[in-house]
């Protein structure tokens, strides 16, 4: 799947990793919380969730590079297109909490 060179291919791919690392990220953060570990106490409202779907956008960089290497334009532009929107969604979204 990764030689592949087309922007659906990119777009799924764009899609799907910053989908499944905001589920696991927010697992993990619930689970911790379950166990006593951490807290939201002390924190801006809906920080964990900001600061999550921060982390999983971010985690198209890993494959833009690896399509950036392999020289696959058009995969890099679906990933970039998908990286666009969900910036755009976040910031719809979450503006009135850090403004």
């Amino acid at each position: 799947m990764w030689n592949k060179n087309s922007i659906p291919i990119g777009l799924g791919i764009g899609v799907a990793i910053p989908l499944l690392a905001f589920g696991l990220l927010m697992l993990l953060y619930n689970q911790l919380e379950a166990g006593g570990i951490v807290s939201e106490e002390g924190f801006s409202p809906m920080f964990r969730e900001r600061t999550s779907a921060i982390i999983a956008i971010c985690l198209n960089l890993i494959p833009l590079n690896a399509f950036q290497k392999r020289r696959a334009i058009n995969s890099m532009r679906g990933v970039v297109l998908a990286t666009v929107l969900y910036v755009i969604a976040w910031v719809i979204y979450f503006g009135k909490y850090i403004l």
